[in-house]
């Protein structure tokens, strides 16, 4: 995980917030997946709906979940650019492995001044190639053991 750069003080939710919680998330997630933006409408109000992207909406979602349940929530901010160690730490790597990344070309990467950055979405989409490698390669292990009659 990279470092935090913002974290917002914690919001532990009172009785009263978990069940209101619950329930609007519960409502919420059923405007998930219907379409890019979603609009809301506030109750009360004359104002046009508010649009609201539904990753955030997903997001607001994850949150009441969170108070749903009672756990306190907090807001992190990650930068779009990561320096090499908070990219490193992001993968759980040391930075001398990720730099022979970089220098191979597995990831991009571009110079600000003398620092290199790596943007979150390309560390993230090289992440998601590892799991996939790292998937295939075990599934073909037990392939292999079921084959072998390794008793697992």
């Amino acid at each position: 995980m990279p470092s935090i750069q913002k974290l917002k003080q914690a919001v532990l939710p009172t009785e009263q917030d978990v069940a209101l919680a619950r329930e609007s998330g519960r409502r919420l997630a059923s405007l998930l997946g219907k379409n890019d933006v979603i609009q809301l409408h506030v109750g009360g109000s004359s104002d046009q709906p508010i649009e609201v992207p539904s990753r955030a909406l997903s997001m607001l979602v994850d949150v009441l979940s969170y108070m749903g349940s009672g756990d306190a929530v907090g807001l992190v901010t990650v930068p779009a650019d990561l320096t090499t160690q908070r990219a490193a730490d992001f993968l759980n790597v040391s930075r001398s492995y990720l730099d022979s990344l970089l220098q191979a070309q597995a990831i991009p990467f571009h110079a600000s001044g003398t620092h290199k950055r790596i943007s979150l979405r390309d560390l993230i989409r090289y992440k998601a190639q590892l799991d996939v490698e790292s998937k295939a390669a075990l599934d073909a292990l037990a392939t292999q053991a079921q084959e072998l009659d390794l008793g697992y």
